[in-house]
């Protein structure tokens, strides 16, 4: 087995995300993952379509104007290489964002918090900086960023880690078990 690669059950996880240090500084990057320059949005499952679509009339009074036109010209997905996608403004932020003080920040979750909806945001999104490779089974890696430079120097002050961070998203989408798994392979 390749020593980057550390098997926890059925999953794949690159060793890189048991070893860096990572915890977002919203305040440093303005929530730059929601509004990377791209012709692909946020990729989501069909369920989470679907889910999302049931909660539209929740979230929508959320987000910008230009955002809501988006998304009644040409709705808030589309399917690129037979894949559903979130829309996107001008190929920047998701059509889901709204501003607070400069920061893009994330309406469904928004909603979430307010209690208006049981649905936080898409997996890929909840992950992030994690992604979600399929090799035969899930493959975790790091994305690496240039955006994300301080989030990095705060999980280095912080001494938190991507697994670290990302312990609800992962618990989320494969189960507290499996996420004990992976904490007592990493020595954490």
């Amino acid at each position: 087995m390749n020593k980057q690669i550390l098997p926890v059950g059925n999953i794949l996880v690159r060793k890189e995300v048991a070893e860096m240090h990572f915890k977002c500084d919203l305040l440093k990057c303005k929530g730059a993952c929601c509004t990377f320059e791209s012709h692909y949005g946020a990729p989501v499952t069909w369920t989470e379509v679907e889910k999302i679509g049931s909660l539209l009339s929740k979230v929508i009074d959320y987000i910008p104007q230009e955002h809501k036109q988006v998304i009644k010209e040409e709705g808030f997905y589309e399917i690129k290489k037979d894949e559903p996608l979130l829309k996107s403004y001008q190929n920047k932020a998701c059509v889901f964002v709204y501003y607070e003080n400069e920061i893009a920040k994330c309406a469904l979750e928004k909603a979430f918090i307010e209690g208006k909806t049981d649905f936080k945001k898409p997996i890929s999104c909840h992950l992030f900086p994690i992604r979600v490779s399929d090799f035969g089974g899930d493959v975790l890696r790091y994305e690496h960023l240039d955006q994300c430079e301080p989030a990095i120097e705060l999980g280095k002050k912080d001494n938190t880690t991507v697994a670290e961070f990302c312990e609800e998203p992962l618990n989320r989408l494969y189960g507290k078990e499996w996420y004990s798994q992976f904490k007592e392979l990493i020595g954490k």
